[in-house]
């Protein structure tokens, strides 16, 4: 505690020496951005808007804004702009506040707060979906030559345990500037949506972009709660197993090739994992592979299942999920 003191008094007079530095003799002070609007723009994403106050003096000074969103989730972050887009969920409600700093001033200067939200929509709790989960997948799409890849959709969901037996649901998802309806739904026994398809969406096969998708409702006994859920595509999309898996044995080595997956993603961008089945001693020989070959030493006495599965690299996108196994191939002794 001794030692504690002057190194908080040298503190508070440096910043009391810089400020002095940095502002005009009269008083300074900082005033409070106005005309704080928060405005829905697409599924999961709002625009935070607001201006500069006219009475700030002086005005040559350089402003920045401290951003704070409150709801639904905490974060905060500095911009030199006086608007700033948020992808975000907003079936609980969205909030967030926003004040005048200095550009590169002390951090201590600024103005007091203003805030703006947007309320929950209504709907009666427990109705609205739950287990939300979505998958994407990659197909070769032969009839066009600017898009020879096409992305399917398919999510899936549960009825809120308290949603009246008349309730219909009904998808939207989002990636970009595009919104698209769900056309193609799987029922269950009271004919409610449970699943939905789209065998062609406009997400790509490479996006980084948040995929937002919202599930609304409706029934004649109760206001049905919408939800929203966003999903980060490396971790949804369902890879492609390889493609043309070849097997030989000559002698002691087992020769093994492939193709790489149905994908936007070239050559490069995958990581393969081989696995070796001992189909006489019953073992597995797992290896994973950065190449299309692997070539292995086994016993040409006994007869081996090959499989193989890919993942994009994360030196192309994040992290994600293997494919499956490529169909078992048999080779070797047969008597």
């Amino acid at each position: 505690m001794i030692t504690m003191v002057p190194v908080l008094l040298i503190l508070s007079g440096a910043v009391a020496i810089l400020q002095a530095e940095l502002l005009p003799a009269e008083k300074f002070l900082l005033l409070p951005p106005v005309n704080f609007t928060i405005k829905v723009t697409g599924l999961a994403q709002v625009l935070l808007h607001w201006e500069p106050n006219p009475d700030q003096k002086p005005r040559n000074v350089n402003l920045e804004y401290h951003v704070k969103i409150n709801a639904p989730q905490d974060d905060d972050y500095e911009t030199r702009n006086t608007e700033s887009k948020c992808v975000t969920i907003l079936h609980r409600g969205f909030s967030a506040s926003v004040q005048t700093i200095l550009w590169h001033g002390p951090s201590l200067l600024a103005s007091s707060w203003v805030s703006a939200e947007l309320k929950a929509p209504p709907g009666s709790p427990g109705t609205s979906v739950v287990n939300l989960t979505c998958t994407t997948n990659t197909a070769a799409d032969n009839g066009s030559s600017l898009w020879p890849y096409q992305v399917s959709l398919r999510c899936t969901w549960l009825v809120g345990q308290d949603a009246p037996e008349d309730t219909q649901y009904f998808l939207y998802y989002r990636y970009g500037s595009r919104t698209e309806e769900c056309q193609e739904y799987s029922k269950d026994a009271l004919k409610r949506n449970i699943a939905c398809w789209f065998p062609r969406t406009f997400i790509q096969g490479k996006g980084r972009d948040w995929l937002a998708v919202h599930v609304n409702g409706s029934s004649k006994h109760a206001a049905i709660e919408p939800f929203d859920q966003l999903f980060a595509l490396h971790a949804i999309d369902q890879v492609n197993p390889p493609l043309n898996v070849t097997a030989e044995i000559e002698g002691t080595h087992l020769s093994i090739q492939w193709e790489k997956p149905v994908s936007a993603f070239p050559t490069h961008c995958f990581d393969y994992e081989v696995k070796i089945y001992n189909i006489r001693k019953g073992y597995f020989q797992t290896e994973k592979v950065t190449t299309r070959a692997f070539v292995s030493i086994v016993d040409d006495a006994s007869k081996y299942c090959v499989q193989v599965r890919a993942a994009v690299s994360a030196t192309c996108r994040a992290a994600g999920t293997w494919s499956r196994w490529s169909r078992p191939l048999y080779v070797g002794f047969s008597g």
